[in-house]
């Protein structure tokens, strides 16, 4: 069996695995949900907020910050459920047929990603679309390694079908994808990064949205590609599902995704070229953006006045870090990235229409807020812990019973006992990757692409 054939199968197992569960088994989850989120405010409330607040009686100059910890813990809780109910409201976009699939191009800009550039042209080249209306052009960012062996080697074997384009020197993913928009001729752009594969039905099922003229993105359903090489890529692999199939379907239902991500997403011809040159020179704090184009681009569509959908039946598996380090300089550059974005975003929510004007301000005021409040904490805690030592331990728990809870938005979308992950996946970043953000925000001017 040859690696495509491994693959292959490897991709209709995965995708066996993710088909939707049954109404019995989401009523049931809906039901867990709604007693977990009930348990959650009795103990929160009723126990741990009356012991805080007991702590700090006598601390009159730590007590505004226990009050305002406290306040965003309400917030934070409000949020949650609103959440909910838009995830429980979401629904997929139908997908495009084959009779009314529009023109559409794949850009694949590719980087020193050897022998698996291929694995991702294959995928496309094997996806359910009509061959008369797809082009995929594939962009090698001057390659260093033989990864512009396997990009013309598709080519070759795919006339008329893959196009191959090739930059002398490595200009970034930015430049790659600025050239591959530039001689699309679809009417629907479709990005994939050249370390993924999507399945069989990703191309119409990202089609079907753009039947209405007002959206000009769609993300799609990213799964980890390597999930079984660790214990990292497990972890992320939880982490990527309660993202997108909880967080982005939320963020759909009032159709404000705040970033479609590289790895799958499908644009609007007309919309993107609208923006291309303001995206290309993007700079911040005087230096050019060379990353976090996903983002950037998601905000210069919202700043349009287009909408931006997430489709959970286009799904792409991707290769994730398997070392800390590597994982570590990856969300390094994310968090870098989602600051500049977020500070943009503060000024583009308002242009948005009203009912995803108060949504979106609401989740990202009580989001952003997380980290400062974290911060002050600190303050806080030295004397709840004086005071009341026992409530370490019972905060502990309290960690490991919110993340168990979070796995019950998991189980609604895979039965597998992979949820277990996702516990890890709390204590691991709590305690071994908190300190990320803060270094993001304090080095965020630096452009540096960390893990080539």
């Amino acid at each position: 069996m040859t690696n495509l054939d491994a693959a292959a199968a490897l991709h209709t197992r995965l995708a066996a695995a993710g088909r939707e569960p049954s109404k019995v088994w989401a009523y049931s989850v809906y039901g867990l949900i709604c007693a977990g989120l009930l348990a959650i405010a009795l103990y929160q409330f009723g126990d741990i907020t009356p012991r805080v607040l007991a702590a700090v009686a006598a601390r009159q100059r730590i007590q505004p910050v226990a009050y305002l910890s406290i306040a965003w813990v309400v917030l934070g809780f409000a949020l949650v459920v609103v959440r909910t109910v838009l995830w429980v409201a979401y629904r997929p976009a139908p997908a495009a047929t084959l009779e009314s699939a529009p023109r559409l191009t794949v850009i694949i800009p590719a980087y020193n990603e050897g022998a698996m550039v291929l694995q991702s042209i294959e995928s496309v080249v094997r996806a359910d679309y009509p061959r008369e209306r797809l082009e995929i052009l594939v962009i090698d960012d001057g390659s260093t390694d033989d990864t512009w062996t396997y990009v013309s080697r598709a080519a070759e074997h795919h006339p008329g079908l893959v196009t191959a384009l090739r930059q002398e020197r490595n200009q970034g993913k930015r430049e790659a994808l600025a050239l591959g928009f530039a001689r699309a001729r679809g009417e629907i752009l479709v990005t994939i990064d050249s370390d993924s594969v999507i399945e069989r039905g990703a191309l119409l099922a990202l089609a079907g949205p753009f039947r209405d003229a007002r959206v000009g993105a769609v993300a799609g359903k990213v799964m980890v590609y390597n999930r079984s090489r660790g214990l990292i890529p497990r972890m992320l692999h939880v982490r990527f599902i309660l993202s997108f199939d909880i967080q982005r379907a939320a963020e759909s239902v009032f159709r404000n995704v705040y970033c479609c991500p590289g790895a799958l997403t499908a644009l609007r011809a007309d919309a993107v070229r609208s923006v291309l040159s303001r995206w290309r020179a993007q700079r911040f704090l005087g230096t050019n953006c060379t990353f976090g184009e996903d983002r950037a681009m998601t905000n210069y569509l919202l700043d349009s006045g287009y909408d931006a959908l997430y489709q959970r039946t286009a799904v792409v598996h991707t290769v994730v870090p398997h070392a800390f380090e590597k994982l570590c300089k990856m969300f390094l550059r994310w968090d870098r990235s989602y600051v500049r974005e977020e500070l943009r975003f503060a000024r583009i929510v308002w242009k948005r229409p009203w009912p995803t004007r108060i949504l979106a301000a609401f989740d990202r005021f009580i989001t952003n807020a997380s980290y400062p409040i974290s911060l002050s904490g600190l303050i806080v805690m030295p004397v709840v812990l004086e005071r009341d030592p026992a409530i370490a331990g019972s905060m502990f728990i309290v960690m490991g019973a919110l993340s168990l809870f979070n796995m019950l938005y998991y189980l609604r979308s895979e039965r597998s006992l992979d949820f277990i992950y996702g516990v890890l996946y709390a204590y691991f970043y709590s305690f071994a990757l908190f300190w990320i953000f803060p270094y993001a925000l304090v080095t965020v001017r630096s452009r540096g692409w960390l893990t080539r």
